[in-house]
This record gives C-alpha cells, sequence and structure tokens, in this order.
C-alpha cells in the first residue's frame, strides 16, 4: 500500500521551493551581471506569475520593481527566498527569514561546506537555525530551481536558457552538467517540467526532490546527473518506488579512477569515489548511461510515448537501407520482430501498392502515401502480437509528406502502443520543415539516425522491464540456529584478531547450511593423523596462526597428500619452514575435478553489503569474470548472478563436459546473503574456491574478516 503520509509531507514540504507564489531576492542588485540582477531578469523573462521582491538596503528599485531595505519590510508573506550575500551574514539571514515565517531558501552564494572546516561551522549554524524554524534550505552554492508550469513560470535560476513545458525533469549534483543538459532538452524541442540543481545539497537532497517529481503530474520522465550519493538506502528506497510509476534516466560520473578523484575534488561535501552506484541503479530499476546524448535523446521518447507491454516490435518504412540498420540495433537492444498473423498480411495486400513488401518490416515503398503508411500503422496496432512500432520515414519529393506526418500523428496519439520515428529529410527546405512541425507538434519522437531512434526505443523496453521486474523477498532459512552463530562470531571476537581462524568460519559457515569439505583442526601431528584417517586421504593440509594470513605465500598449504608418512613429513616441513609457535593445522578432504567458483562478500560504507558470484581459483584473478548484487538477494538475482558471467555457458557444460548444479550455488548465495544480514559485523568473505563436482558443490576454502 501506498505510503500516502509520506507522500503528502514531500509535497507540502517542498511546495513552497518549487512552487513558490512570492519570492525575495535578498542580495538583489543593479549590476547586470550580478547573481541578484540575473535571477530578477530570469522571472521577469520568463514571465513568472507571482510576485518579487528584490531585497537591499541602498536601491529604491531594480529593473523596474520596487526594492524593500528587508524582508520584514515586506508587506506580504513570502514562499521562497534567494540569498545572494557573504557567505558569514548567510546565519543571520536565515534567522530573519524564520522571524518572517518564509518556508524555503536558496543559498545561491558559495564559501560553506566546499571550503573546508571554516565553511562546514557556517553551514552548520545556519542548518541549526533553519531546523528551528522549519525551514528547508536549498543549496548553498548551488544554481536553483526552475518550474515551466504556464500558471507559475517560476525561473529561480541563473543560467540562460528558457525551457518550454513537457514532460522531461532534471536533477543535478553539479549545476554546469544540469544546464548542459537542459540546454541539450532545449535544442531537440523537448519540453521540460522542473528542473532543480542543489550544489552541496545540505538540506533538501536528491532523493527528495525526486520524490517530490514521483508526484509531479506534469513530469513523464525523470532525468538525473549524480556524482555521487551521500545517502545511498534512502536513495535507494525512493528510487525504487519512484521507478514504479515513472522512469529515472540516470547518469553517474566517475566511473573511471582518474574521474573519480575529479568528481570528489569537484564535490566537495560529498567526497569519495563510486560506491556501486550501478548496481544500485540495477536493484531500483533505475536507467543507466553512460553518454549524455543518448540520455537526453530517449527522454524525447519517454516524454511523450506510452510504455511498451513486451518486446515484440513492427517496422514500418518506406526505404531499405536505414530498416536494415534500425533492425540490428533493435535486436541488440533486446528486441523482437515478430512475424505478422495471415489475417493482417491479407489487409495490407489490399491496401498497399504492389510493389510494397508485406512482412516485418512492412516496406511501403518509397512511393508510399499517407494512407499506405497508416494502412500499416492500423495493422500494427491491432495486431496482439506487437508491442511497439517503429518508422523508417524519409521524406521522397514525389509524395505528400504532410499527409503521411498527420497520419502517423493521428495513430501515435491513440497512446496505444508507442511509436519512434527514423524522420530522414532535408530540413533546408522549407516543404519539409512543415512536415517535421507536424510530427513535433504532433508528440512524435523523431530522429535523423535509425541508430539513435532505435536505442530510444530500446530504453522503452528496458523500462518496461525494470517497471515489471519483480524480484521477490529473501528466503527465511529459518531452520538456521542463530544463537549459535552468534556464540562462534563473539568467540571470534575475543581472540582480538580482524581474519576469524579457518575452524569459526568453517563453523560458522555450517551454522548457515553451506556444504563444507570434511575438515579438523588439529594440535599436532598424531592428531592430523588420526584427523587424515577418520576424513579419508587424499587431504590437504593448512598452516593456521593468527600470524598467518597468507599461508600459501609462507608454504602453509600442501595438497594431494596420500598417506600418514606424506602427511607427517609435510606438517615438520612446514613447521619448520614457517617458524610460528603454537601454529595449528586444518586437515580437509582433497577434492579432484570440478569447476572452481568464487562467491563474496564486501561491505560498502552508507550501503550495506555487495555479494559476489563468479569463476574461482586462479581464474579470479586473470579473468576477474565476477558478478556483483546488493544484498539481501533473492533467489531470482542469485540466478541471475550465474546467467550473467561471461563464462556462464560453462556453467551448463560444453563439448561433454558436464553442467553444475545451479541450485545449490544459488543457495549458497542466498545463504551467505542471510548471514550477513544477520551478522553486519562481517566486513568481508571469500569462498575461493568452491568446487562443483558433479551434482555436489562444496566450500573448498573460506576467510572472513570481522570488524
Amino acid at each position: 500500500m501506498e505510503n500516502t503520509s509520506s507522500k503528502k509531507n514531500i509535497v507540502q514540504e517542498l511546495d513552497p521551493l518549487f512552487k513558490p507564489k512570492s519570492i525575495a531576492i535578498i542580495g538583489a542588485s543593479q549590476k547586470d551581471l550580478s547573481i541578484g540582477n540575473v535571477i530578477i531578469k530570469n522571472l521577469l523573462s520568463y514571465g513568472y506569475k507571482g510576485k518579487i521582491y528584490p531585497i537591499n538596503p541602498s536601491m529604491p528599485e531594480i529593473r523596474g520593481i520596487k526594492a524593500y531595505p528587508t524582508i520584514f519590510d515586506v508587506p506580504d508573506e513570502i514562499d521562497l527566498a534567494h540569498v545572494i550575500i557573504p557567505s558569514k551574514f548567510v546565519p543571520q539571514i536565515i534567522e530573519d527569514c524564520g522571524k518572517k515565517n518564509i518556508k524555503a531558501v536558496i543559498i545561491n552564494s558559495a564559501g560553506f561546506s566546499e571550503m573546508g572546516e571554516e565553511g562546514m561551522a557556517l553551514q552548520n549554524e545556519f542548518l541549526a537555525i533553519a531546523k528551528k524554524y522549519g525551514i528547508r534550505i536549498f543549496g548553498p552554492n548551488c544554481q536553483g530551481i526552475i518550474n515551466t508550469d504556464p500558471e507559475l513560470k517560476a525561473y529561480c535560476d541563473f543560467t540562460f536558457t528558457f525551457p518550454e513545458p513537457g514532460g522531461a525533469s532534471i536533477v543535478a549534483l553539479s549545476g554546469g552538467v544540469g544546464a548542459f543538459i537542459m540546454q541539450s532538452l532545449f535544442d531537440l524541442e523537448i519540453g521540460m517540467s522542473l528542473y532543480a540543481s542543489n550544489g552541496n545539497a545540505c538540506d533538501v537532497s536528491i532523493p527528495e526532490i525526486i520524490e517530490y517529481y514521483g508526484e509531479d503530474e506534469a513530469t513523464k520522465a525523470i532525468i538525473l546527473y549524480t556524482e555521487g550519493l551521500s545517502n545511498p538506502k534512502a536513495f535507494m528506497k525512493v528510487a525504487a518506488s519512484v521507478t514504479k510509476k515513472k522512469p529515472i534516466l540516470a547518469m553517474k560520473s566517475g566511473r573511471t579512477e582518474e574521474g573519480a578523484k575529479a568528481a570528489a575534488s569537484h564535490t566537495g561535501s560529498l567526497a569519495g569515489v563510486d560506491i556501486s552506484t550501478e548496481l544500485i541503479f540495477e536493484k531500483t530499476g533505475i536507467l543507466p548511461f553512460n553518454n549524455e546524448e543518448e540520455m537526453c535523446q530517449a527522454a524525447m521518447a519517454f516524454s511523450t510515448q506510452p510504455i511498451p507491454k513486451g518486446n515484440r516490435v513492427g517496422v514500418i518504412t518506406n526505404t531499405g537501407g536505414p530498416a536494415v540498420i534500425a533492425t540490428d540495433e533493435l535486436v541488440s537492444a533486446g528486441l523482437h520482430l515478430s512475424p505478422l498473423s495471415e489475417r493482417a498480411k491479407g489487409k495490407l495486400q489490399q491496401t498497399l501498392l504492389p510493389e510494397a513488401t508485406i512482412g516485418n518490416p512492412i516496406d511501403v515503398v518509397a512511393t508510399g502515401g499517407g494512407v499506405h503508411f497508416r494502412s500499416a500503422l492500423d495493422v500494427l496496432m491491432e495486431e496482439d502480437s506487437i508491442d511497439s512500432i517503429f518508422v523508417n520515414f524519409v521524406t521522397a519529393p514525389f509524395t505528400d509528406t504532410d499527409e503521411v506526418a498527420r497520419n502517423i500523428v493521428e495513430v501515435s496519439q491513440l497512446k496505444k502502443k508507442p511509436i519512434i520515428c527514423n524522420f530522414m529529410t532535408n530540413l533546408s527546405l522549407e516543404r519539409f520543415q512543415v512536415t517535421a512541425k507536424i510530427l513535433k507538434d504532433g508528440g512524435v519522437p523523431c530522429y535523423s539516425f535509425p541508430t539513435t531512434a532505435a536505442k530510444a526505443l530500446g530504453a522503452l523496453y528496458k523500462y518496461s522491464l525494470a517497471k515489471n521486474r519483480e524480484i521477490g523477498l529473501p528466503k527465511a532459512y529459518t531452520e538456521i540456529d542463530i544463537k549459535e552463530a552468534k556464540s562462534i562470531i563473539e568467540l571470534a571476537k575475543l581472540e582480538g584478531n580482524t581474519y576469524m581462524t579457518s575452524d569459526k568460519v568453517f563453523q560458522l559457515l555450517s551454522v548457515y547450511g553451506l556444504p563444507i569439505a570434511d575438515w579438523a583442526l588439529v594440535n599436532n601431528i598424531p592428531e592430523a593423523i588420526a584427523a587424515a584417517k577418520k576424513i579419508g586421504y587424499p587431504v590437504v593440509v593448512k598452516a593456521e596462526s593468527p600470524e598467518l594470513v597468507h599461508k600459501s605465500d609462507k608454504g602453509g598449504v600442501a595438497i594431494n597428500i596420500k598417506n600418514a608418512e606424506e602427511l607427517q613429513s609435510t606438517i615438520e616441513k612446514m613447521k619448520s619452514g614457517i617458524g610460528i609457535k603454537d601454529m595449528k593445522f586444518l586437515v580437509q578432504k582433497f577434492l579432484i575435478g570440478g569447476k572452481e567458483l568464487i562467491a563474496g562478500i564486501s561491505k560498502k560504507e552508507g550501503l550495506g553489503h555487495l555479494i559476489m558470484f563468479g569463476l574461482g581459483g586462479i581464474y579470479v584473478e586473470v579473468l576477474k569474470d565476477v558478478i556483483f548484487k546488493i544484498a539481501p538477494v533473492t533467489e531470482l538475482e542469485a540466478n541471475e548472478m550465474l546467467s550473467s558471467i561471461k563464462a556462464s555457458k560453462l556453467l551448463d557444460g560444453v563439448r561433454g563436459q558436464l553442467g553444475i548444479n545451479k541450485s545449490k550455488v544459488t543457495d549458497i548465495i542466498q545463504r551467505l546473503s542471510k548471514l550477513i544480514s544477520d551478522f553486519p559485523i562481517v566486513e568481508e568473505m571469500d569462498l575461493n574456491p568452491i568446487l562443483a563436482i558433479g551434482d555436489d558443490v562444496f566450500c573448498v576454502d573460506a576467510r572472513i574478516k570481522i570488524n
């Protein structure tokens, strides 16, 4: 059930920011190039419907508007205040805003947390005052917000692009990137609903803005640019809810080590490297983009078109080559060109030109006019086996292209299935400019290149998958003895070691039902021989000591020991070679053959734990063929991990080799997820290798780090 109180709260709290009926500009100036002047100019130029109150103690008017010495001299209520004054005066101004009952403040001024300890102290001071009065702070060191609603036209920003109303809304950590994306949408003639660039984001956060956009009826798609997530869990909670209602198209910078350093330097208060943002996007259903142009192009489709119900696409073209190019890209995006029904073929044969190709793609040929495009469009709209329509439309000089465009628009406005158009023309000709305007005004997303258009339709389909993806709930595993597990971990903590000893590791894993190759921890050679006899040769011997972390590097691991004599000589050699007193020995069954796999856990600050799976043994270092998911991991996600590694076909068995028991491996992954849900004290864990031998799976070696 939807949390209506939460929805009501975010709307009530941020409406004064995004829907202000009156705005005070504290630090208004007569200097043309000052922020305090530009904001007033932008409000006037954009046609702001509310009241503007410039605040300046020495100017009677600014840009023809009466100015006031202080906000207390303003006779009316004020919803929103812009603050453009030196940072040292901001705490007192926030106090004044509180006394004036102003509920939202945009601090454009810089000089706060991005400047170090002194700036952070000022920021903390004004935040405490704002909290006392219930003021929401946007910024500081930010651009501001824009609301294109024709009934408001609030341009509370100092940028220079005046967007038309539309369905895309932007939230960007970086003002420069946000302004660039807004300009790109404007150049593509894509309308915008809301814009926000919140700078240091000391109070109003990106998750709150996204939540607010989720409740904005005019917003059809949200565009997000971020350089870091200060509160990943809060972001995930909001994003997972919003993506069920509308798409979030996101781009995260800092994917490389150098880029991460640049992002950390730029954002100041969000210093740090990427914290598995791609995994967060996947978990919450956000569509990731590595290319800002593709993100904006996709926004065009999301702004006007419905979401397809599936991956079956019908293609209409009046020229051959672009349809081939588009088909390649459509298939790469996971779409499928479904065959037409006999009924559909019969209707097309009656309505299309004799030269037309009846199939999918439908080629209406270059001489095809509006009636022929309309017939093909109607047929695909009626076909149950078609979820979306892709149109290649070249403006042939011997056809009525305006009539073709009008028919495409009429069908598109039915909003039954998405229509994406690869519109190929010469816009220097006035005739085809008219055709282009018909399509644009009719809300048909048009692209100059078939690949670009196909990628946009692919994005619509990927969102349909993300929106409808139900990952289920993690398994409860009620048979696990949590008290026993807690006792094992507490004993390990008492030992004072960062890494748990092997016996504690195997005990803990056994409590959680993980299949462990038979083992015993012994103190001396007689005990080792007795243990090996019980386990059965061949065995593995590993030296055990808190001082010995990397056993193999010190000669502390020996495999395939076949008898007692070999076992005795091996242990004696380890004792003399390693030279650690009170060293113990782990004797374990040596397993031969099978596929080596790896599973593991890694803790990420602010996010929780990541679960890893991939090829193990030496391959993990060489091939690095591993996949990560954010815990907790469900059965669906565990299965996705197995199918997502590059060598996934090896798990099924190739060239006569047997495949692995996938259900047992996914069970291991889910039990690890349960373990760290119960005991977040675990910082790292490696199960390497996990041996999959026939129908059996065994954890052979493991390491656990606790804090």
